[in-house]
């Protein structure tokens, strides 16, 4: 590994927040993980590597034939209200890699402190980067703010999701009420072409129930694809997704970006769906292998 550096910088503090079940104060948190790839000519190799507590980045071995592999972990175990955390990865020309998250993150209940996580990824011409999420289990009463910005250049190709879960159904819990902003952000050549926010706040028992809304759903997942063959991958995609009534799905290009949603009342059987678009698809546009790392099985 080429360039490798890391440091630390002072904790920011704020005080009030609260883990669910606890009385006492957490102080928050200000997190960050930066990684980026460089091509030497001998293939992708890690240029630069900073991580800042509760934020680490590891390497587990890729499988024969599959990229290089970053983790995202959060030692922590979780995140609450007043906790700020940047996350940015990059990859240079030619570069191929794929970035996960280690396990699915948890948003604790707040006090009214908002949890802030954004996430930056680049490509530049020639390049593949993947950002494969875990859940993110938002509990009832948290507060979540998260962006996600995705830059292209050229021809390069980035493949992101996130996957949200509304509350803990072993603990017969669902998410009344709280705060949520998913924000997304394409720019292709430094030009934006695409942004999307989901914005959830105060009482919501109605909007999670309604037919026009999440009609009980509990969980919904979203993928964007960014690359310049995205409009004729429209119909194939389609086939990918799930064709029953357990979990609803669609696929859409806005602008040259590709976008797939889904909808399901069982986090278990939406993760098991999304698992099997994102093994297909990395197969079929990018011929690599059409599975996904041991970490998300694990």
């Amino acid at each position: 590994m080429a360039g490798l550096s890391a440091a630390a910088v002072p904790i920011e503090t704020q005080g009030g927040a609260q883990v669910q079940g606890s009385e006492t104060p957490v102080a928050a948190v200000s997190g960050r993980a930066d990684i980026r790839f460089v091509d030497q000519g001998d293939g992708t190799r890690l240029q630069t590597l900073y991580q800042h507590n509760p934020m680490r980045i590891l390497f587990p071995q890729a499988a024969v034939g599959d990229l290089p592999l970053a983790a995202i972990v959060n030692t922590a175990g979780g995140f609450v209200g007043g906790d700020q955390v940047a996350i940015a990865a990059h990859v240079g020309a030619r570069c191929r890699a794929l970035v996960a998250q280690q396990a699915a993150e948890k948003i604790y209940r707040s006090t009214g402190a908002v949890t802030t996580i954004d996430v930056n990824l680049s490509a530049a011409p020639g390049s593949w980067l993947e950002w494969l999420p875990q859940e993110t289990i938002v509990f009832d009463q948290a507060c979540l703010r998260r962006r996600t910005c995705i830059d292209v250049t050229g021809n390069g190709q980035v493949l992101a999701g996130e996957i949200l879960v509304f509350g803990r159904a072993a603990m017969a819990e669902v998410f009344r009420h709280g705060l949520l902003r998913e924000v997304w952000e394409v720019r292709r050549d430094k030009r934006l072409v695409w942004l999307d926010a989901l914005h959830l706040e105060g009482a919501m028992t109605a909007l999670m129930a309604s037919a026009a809304g999440f009609a009980g759903a509990g969980a919904t997942a979203t993928a964007v694809y960014v690359g310049e063959d995205a409009d004729g991958l429209l119909e194939k995609v389609r086939d990918f997704l799930p064709a029953g009534d357990h979990v609803r799905s669609a696929a859409t290009v806005v602008n040259g970006i590709l976008v797939i949603r889904w909808l399901a009342p069982r986090a278990q059987d939406l993760r098991r769906e999304f698992g099997v678009f994102w093994a297909h698809f990395r197969a079929e546009v990018a011929d690599l292998p059409g599975r996904l790392p041991r970490l998300w099985h694990i």
